[in-house]
């Protein structure tokens, strides 16, 4: 009767809309499941996903470090060629292997030696100014004296006055003295030194230091005169060896 007659439907409607909560918990605990496995698949994802960015991210920082490093290179070689036709024809640019950190010398290593023609004596350089000369040599490398060394002495000239002089290293990084110049020379702070290229050492004109501090002293014969190299000593990591005209009978001496 109630196939035909329905006369039940809205019990079984009643009855359903009653069920309906027990069918929701029922598939609650599937719905769930669902739920956390994709959220766990979807994190584990996102895990890997930024692990593998990082990566990236590591990689792609050490070749921008390294092309950083390539272009402050690259800058500091075209210095040092910029500069290389004022001072020979024959040059050979080699790089910093070691500083000697003896507090009573200024000594540095570079990777040329004998076997690339290198000779006692030979001026090193850098973009700036000159740095020093070779004092000892090996096949593969060799010890530049710098010009800061207490042992070192450069002839020098004042680029604005002529007046001729020496240059001493005093031990300092930083630190030229120049001995034997009158109270009444004609020096200023600021006064360019170039190389005097007297001795045939040195190639002449190229910059050694500017004058900081110029102090006459009457009760002295000699006025105090202070000077900063114009090398970058401290800074300089490839230097330019030189051989300045008349090298080869320096060397035989």
């Amino acid at each position: 009767m109630d196939h035909r007659q329905h006369h039940l439907e809205s019990i079984r409607g009643g009855i359903s809309l009653l069920l309906s909560p027990l069918h929701y918990l029922v598939n609650l605990p599937v719905q769930i499941g669902e739920w956390a496995g994709e959220t766990l698949a979807t994190r584990e994802a996102l895990q890997e996903e930024n692990t593998r960015l990082r990566s990236e991210h590591l990689s792609i920082n050490a070749r921008l470090q390294r092309l950083a490093a390539l272009e402050e290179e690259n800058a500091r070689l075209r210095a040092l060629l910029k500069s290389a036709p004022k001072v020979a024809e024959k040059l050979l640019i080699a790089e910093l292997l070691s500083v000697d950190f003896d507090p009573f010398t200024r000594q540095v290593m570079v990777n040329k030696g004998s076997s690339h023609g290198l000779y006692e004596g030979q001026p090193l350089l850098d973009a700036h100014g000159i740095m020093g000369q070779l004092v000892h040599l090996s096949p593969v490398n060799a010890t530049a004296m710098l010009i800061t060394d207490p042992s070192h002495a450069i002839p020098v000239q004042f680029n604005r006055s002529g007046l001729r002089a020496v240059a001493l290293g005093t031990g300092a990084a930083e630190r030229l003295e120049i001995p034997h110049i009158p109270n009444n020379a004609d020096i200023q702070v600021g006064d360019l030194l170039v190389a005097s290229g007297l001795g045939g050492r040195f190639p002449a004109g190229y910059p050694v230091a500017r004058v900081i501090h110029f102090e006459p002293d009457p009760t002295q014969p000699y006025a105090e005169v202070v000077a900063e190299p114009s090398a970058h000593l401290e800074r300089s990591r490839e230097v330019l060896m030189v051989w300045p005209v008349g090298w080869e009978e320096e060397a035989e001496q």
